[in-house]
């Protein structure tokens, strides 16, 4: 129950916080993504943020012995980085960059009821049900 209410609450962080650095609009992301042409620098400071008070918590909370609502760290290894990972990263990029979504931000757009949101998901969970078959069938993941 402890874990279901802090993935709740942080995942309504983690939306107020896509929403207001304009993560959630596929045009800023676009824009960014645009380097050689109109291109918005604007979510590279939203990132080197994020990436300065990771830095910090991320040191402070290894100190402890282990997390608040689980009896080990997770933390992953190099041995985690799979050739399905690999493929599975540049099919995200690709992704993202084609739609300006990533998964974060479009699960966030739903309250939006834009079209666009709705499809993207759509097509995400399509995605991710042939992933599944196919993961199923062939073994993808070890």
């Amino acid at each position: 129950m402890k874990q279901g209410l802090a993935a709740f609450a942080v995942g309504f962080i983690f939306a107020i916080g896509l929403g207001v650095s304009g993560m959630t609009q596929p045009e800023k992301v676009m824009g960014f993504l645009d380097v050689f042409g109109n291109w918005d620098p604007s979510l590279m400071f939203v990132m080197i943020g994020a990436i300065g008070v990771h830095a910090v918590a991320y040191r402070l909370i290894r100190k402890r012995s282990s997390p608040l609502l689980a009896g080990s760290w997770h933390v992953p290894t190099k041995k985690d980085l799979t050739p399905a990972l690999m493929i599975g990263s540049v099919l995200f990029g690709l992704g993202w960059g084609l739609a300006g979504y990533c998964p974060g931000p479009a699960v966030t757009s739903l309250a939006s009821f834009q079209f666009q949101a709705w499809l993207f998901v759509a097509a995400m969970l399509v995605g991710m049900l042939i992933f599944k078959a196919l993961d199923t069938k062939l073994k993808l993941q070890k």
